[in-house]
């Protein structure tokens, strides 16, 4: 079993291991694009491990696990994306542990017809998907992945299941402006994204993109206020935030906001 804690050297390891929190990235240790910012191996991957939704399910089971994230490499290599291995890893672990409720975040699925429906039927509880930095960083940040084919994956989610909910994170200090942080969270919600998380850039080696700065308390306080005026249920906007840290306290904060929401419409 490998955790993306460790591969993606997150800050908080010490911190969520302590609390027996772990995200367990799934189809390999390799990945088949290469992102300036991330720190996961890049290469041909080997072969899928068949026996690998039902060692995670099983760890989920020992570990007593009541929330738990599933992610991944990007698999650009197989004909499906990985696809029908988030299925098969959501269903091991809903046989398992049926009271985990479950957070997949997933890579873009890019040219990969059919993916993201098989996904989405699985019904995981989260569905998640990091839109990571702002357009215009895309061509050198992330330049396997499209801005807009992620933004309209997030709004197939909820043509899908308008009941699923959808999260979406980037990373600030990769040289953005603030208006293009605006736009792109205006574009998130036009894809009805319920959740938004910011956190600051940290380079993984030298090899990796420079920080460009260190966005300051006030401006993660900021994004965060601007965020929730723009309609989402949750935003989590600090530097240390992580897409997956304290992904549990959150679904529960999320499902609250929710039913909130829906008492204060009724």
């Amino acid at each position: 079993l490998v955790t993306v804690c460790e591969e993606a050297g997150c800050p908080n390891i010490g911190e969520c291991w302590d609390k027996k929190h772990a995200t367990f990235m799934i189809m390999g240790e390799i990945c088949t694009r290469a992102c300036a910012f991330c720190n996961v191996a890049t290469g041909k991957p080997n072969a899928l491990d068949l026996d690998e939704p039902a060692n995670v399910a099983k760890a989920v089971r020992q570990m007593g696990l009541q929330h738990v994230v599933i992610t991944s490499v990007d698999r650009d290599d197989l004909a499906d994306g990985g696809a029908e291995h988030f299925e098969k890893v959501i269903w091991a672990i809903r046989e398992a542990s049926p009271q985990t409720t479950i957070e997949i975040l997933t890579p873009d699925f890019l040219k990969k017809p059919g993916a993201l429906e098989r996904v989405v039927a699985a019904k995981p509880d989260v569905f998640n998907h990091n839109m990571e930095t702002v357009p215009g960083n895309y061509l050198t940040v992330r330049p396997g992945a499209r801005y807009f084919h992620s933004v309209r994956l997030l709004q197939r989610v909820k043509e899908l299941d308008p009941t699923m909910f959808t999260k979406s994170g980037i990373m600030v200090g990769l040289g953005e402006e603030r208006n293009e942080v605006l736009q792109l969270m205006d574009d998130l919600r036009s894809a009805d994204v319920d959740f938004l998380t910011i956190g600051q850039y940290l380079q993984p080696t030298r090899k990796h993109h420079k920080v460009e700065r260190f966005v300051t308390p006030e401006e993660f306080k900021s994004y965060e206020d601007i965020a929730y005026t723009k309609g989402f249920l949750m935003v989590s906007s600090s530097p240390l935030t992580r897409s997956s840290h304290h992904a549990g306290d959150d679904f529960a904060r999320l499902k609250a906001a929710r039913e909130k929401l829906q008492l204060v419409r009724a």
